[in-house]
């Protein structure tokens, strides 16, 4: 993982121009960004137990809210609210971020508050916001429904525990990847897999600096970043303390992990706050806080045709 401190140092680099694109055999070689790999294998009992769980909102306190209430997997694994409500209808105090290739980010939560989707799926559970529970009274219910009890002892030797239930929503959620892209077939290799506007997009999106961030796999996930790096950004109020929440340090205010790209163009609206209700809107944030500069309609509309050739459905189809 690259430090904070690196991370910026990188924003703040010349603009340079790049190279065009070299095919070697049928595929593009030494760009940023790589191609999604097919998921991982998982227990198909543990999947199966983990897509229930998901949809199940007798997780919440109140039966209301469930992992699906705020991850639509239709919808590109959003809500499409700039803050989600939670089991009592109070708002959440940030965007809810794609559960589609969470498996692909280095940490979860924005603020980086949890290094596995077990730990992040433990801690959603019992925010008193979100779902408003405990895990005795989770592990509870699940017991109490024989469908469930026959099924996790079918899974896990132990049958129902914190541990299994968590592991098996994190189970399922591995398998919500999404390779096959355009843009993932034009690095492999068919150059006719996006259009003249959709590789000028991404020609300027590598030479404004925008990898600098959003590289890799998930075209982001893999860092953590300042909002505001270059000039000071708005936040909504209550939103911006950020990683300053795990380390109480007061240069993490405002430092968040940078967001994966995958589907980017179905999950407004944007950033930690929800403030940007369009791509075209969060791309031209980008410019002023994160590159210092103002982007034009032009750039705008072409890294936006680029981004939305990142979109794609899991292999696995929930």
């Amino acid at each position: 993982m690259a430090s904070r401190s690196q991370s910026s140092a990188a924003m703040l680099a010349p603009v340079i121009a790049l190279a065009v694109p070299a095919f070697a055999g049928n595929a593009l070689q030494n760009e940023p960004i790589h191609p999604v790999p097919a998921a991982a294998p998982q227990d198909p009992a543990r999947v199966a137990l983990g897509r229930r769980l998901f949809s199940d909102p007798r997780l919440s306190a109140n039966g209301v809210v469930s992992c699906a209430s705020c991850h639509n997997l239709q919808a590109g694994g959003v809500d499409g609210r700039a803050r989600s409500l939670g089991f009592n209808g109070r708002l959440t105090a940030l965007n809810t971020p794609t559960v589609l290739n969470a498996a692909l980010n280095f940490r979860q939560f924005w603020n980086g508050a949890a290094s596995t989707l077990e730990q992040q799926i433990g801690m959603v559970v019992e925010n008193p916001v979100e779902m408003g529970s405990s895990w005795p009274v989770v592990v509870r219910k699940v017991l109490d429904d024989s469908g469930y009890r026959r099924a996790f002892n079918a899974a896990y030797r132990d049958g129902v525990t914190r541990a299994n239930i968590e592991n098996a929503l994190a189970t399922y959620e591995r398998t919500l990847v999404t390779p096959g892209a355009r843009f993932d077939r034009y690095l492999q290799g068919d150059n006719g897999a996006i259009t003249a506007a959709e590789k000028a997009g991404y020609a300027r999106f590598k030479q404004y600096g925008c990898v600098s961030c959003h590289q890799g796999v998930n075209v982001g996930g893999n860092m953590f970043q300042k909002y505001g790096a270059v000039m000071p950004a708005p936040s909504a109020q209550g939103a911006g303390l950020g990683r300053f929440l795990v380390t109480g340090n007061p240069q993490d205010e405002q430092v968040f992990k940078v967001p994966g790209l995958r589907n980017v163009a179905r999950t407004a609206p944007y950033f930690h706050d929800g403030s940007a209700a369009t791509l075209e809107q969060a791309i031209d944030a980008m410019f002023r806080y994160q590159l210092g500069r103002e982007s034009t309609s032009e750039d705008r509309k072409l890294i936006a045709a680029f981004l939305a050739t990142l979109n794609a459905e899991p292999a696995v189809q929930p």
